[in-house]
């Protein structure tokens, strides 16, 4: 794994429980970068289910969704309520 990778899996680490962080916050200059990285990952430690798309909107549906409310992070329908529980890269 390339150390620009190996950044962007400590910034997911970083990410606090009940929060939540975008794919541009992982790699501002390459968020989709940023989301090849988590899509190869297999490390079972890593919590992918906080990071979301900017809109606050889930990449991975509706069991991100249960991960997430099971941490108390709110959400307006489908999207995460940004405001309250993003944490800026």
């Amino acid at each position: 794994m390339t150390p620009r990778a190996e950044q962007v899996r400590a910034r997911v680490r970083a990410v606090p429980e009940g929060f939540v962080a975008c794919y541009g916050d992982l790699d501002p200059g390459a968020p989709r970068f940023a989301g090849a990285v988590l899509a190869s990952s297999d490390d079972p430690d890593l919590p992918w289910w906080r990071i979301v798309r900017a809109d606050g909107s889930l990449p991975k549906g509706e069991r991100q969704k249960r991960l997430l409310e099971r941490e108390g992070v709110p959400f307006r329908g489908d999207c995460v309520e940004m405001r309250s529980v993003h944490i800026a890269g």
